[in-house]
């Protein structure tokens, strides 16, 4: 490296970000999770927009699963968006369980029997 290679800079090509980071497999990944043994309790994601819908949500809650559902469809009407949440929350007290709002109140956790919601944020 000589003087000039220090003010003009040398004629190395820098890496980029596609350079610098692994690309990971994911599907390969999902794929191997479901080769070991079934999970005593799953994750389940729902999307509720009328009263219809909460009995599957509620039977993966007797099934011991825990369920975020995403409630934003209700917002819409007020009286759809109470009876929804008024079945939710007597569920989560059937089964002993916890129920809470998240995320600007778009989604709820409701989790079975065995399971609390912390009300304290980790960070942020």
């Amino acid at each position: 490296m000589g003087f000039l290679d220090g003010v003009f800079g040398t004629k190395e090509k820098k890496q980029t970000d596609e350079e610098t980071y692994m690309k990971l497999d994911l599907q390969s990944y999902e794929g191997s999770l479901g080769e070991t043994s079934p999970a005593t309790m799953y994750v389940k994601i729902a999307s509720v927009s009328d009263i219809k819908e909460c009995p599957r949500i509620k039977d993966e809650i007797y099934n011991g699963n825990i369920v975020i559902v995403d409630i934003t469809k209700l917002k819409l009407d007020k009286m759809m968006f109470d009876r929804v949440m008024g079945d939710l929350r007597a569920v989560a007290r059937d089964v002993n369980g916890d129920i809470i709002g998240l995320g600007d109140q778009r989604y709820v956790i409701i989790v079975p029997t065995g399971v609390r919601i912390s009300r304290e944020k980790i960070c942020g």
